[in-house]
């Protein structure tokens, strides 16, 4: 059986668009063999102060919730873990919207062991039309990089087989849990399956985009802390945006406000990278409106 594990904390606002999305094909309380093999989903709200735990309650039998104290998503991961009920796990963030056949198209790489992939991720799709136009400008360059169309972070959802699995249980405590997951595996031993898809909200505005992209250079320092320069994240280089300008010119302009956000993005991270602040998140609430 797959298990679905979500972690969750104050997302009564957008976590009923998730698991109405999972669930669409349900049949409640259905005999037929073709239903018996559904995932087992696992809410685990952590630390919540708002209707995150009623809301997926609501959705019935299949969804099972699991309150935590903490507000962690790490403590959430290992909760979920202890008690989702079978394998492949798919982690999914509970802000994006993936539906069950892309749950189901995820896993079948993750079922045979003859493949040698241990994860797998969904090509993202990302809705920009209610988007400044400096951030669909920059998210027109950030999903061309290499690093970012061949790794499994910035999608909101990774699967795992039981061996892969293992390997994500050795990670400690990180913030970009999705970077640090993505560096665990070897090119051949990661896929991301053009055949799912997952819905990620990206912010709206240009102030809550430097959040995100803040919060992404701090977390990529921490990775990089925590790796001992074993293994370097994978970043862009000038030769990236040189190769995507040879490619396609017309993206100019969407280049340079990718370049300013970069810039201004690191010199906020600065302070935190220096006094190793790892802890404080910053939240983009405009990719949370309905």
């Amino acid at each position: 059986m797959t298990s679905i594990v979500i972690p969750a904390h104050n997302e009564a606002r957008v976590i009923g668009r998730l698991l109405d999305s999972l669930l669409a094909d349900s049949r409640e309380g259905e005999t037929d063999e073709r239903y018996v093999d559904e995932p087992d989903i696992v809410v685990v709200c952590n630390g919540c102060t708002d209707d995150t735990a009623r809301v997926a309650a609501e959705r019935g039998s299949r969804v099972r919730v699991v309150e935590i104290a903490i507000p962690s998503k790490h403590t959430a991961l290992r909760t979920g873990d202890d008690h989702a009920r079978g394998f492949p796990r798919v982690y999914v963030d509970a802000d994006v919207v993936l539906t069950d056949a892309d749950v189901r198209a995820l896993t079948a790489p993750l079922l045979d062991e003859s493949s040698g992939v241990l994860a797998t991720a969904p090509a993202r799709r990302i809705p920009l039309a209610a988007c400044a136009w400096r951030v669909r400008a920059y998210y027109q360059v950030w999903q061309r990089l290499p690093a970012v169309r061949e790794g499994l972070f910035g999608r909101g959802v990774i699967a795992v087989s039981t061996s892969g699995y293992e390997r994500l249980a050795a990670l400690p405590p990180l913030m970009a849990d999705d970077l640090a997951a993505s560096m665990a595996f070897a090119p051949a031993e990661r896929l991301v399956v053009e055949a799912a898809g997952v819905v990620i909200q990206p912010p709206r505005t240009w102030r809550d985009l430097i959040k995100r992209r803040v919060r992404a250079a701090v977390s990529t320092a921490q990775v990089e802390q925590q790796q001992g320069g074993q293994q370097g994240a994978p970043r862009t280089s000038k030769a990236d945006l040189k190769d995507l300008l040879r490619r396609e010119p017309r993206l100019l302009a969407a280049v340079v406000v990718f370049v300013a956000a970069a810039v201004a993005a690191r010199r906020r991270a600065e302070k935190a990278i220096r006094e190793r602040d790892f802890g404080t998140w910053l939240r983009d609430e405009s990719s949370r409106q309905n």
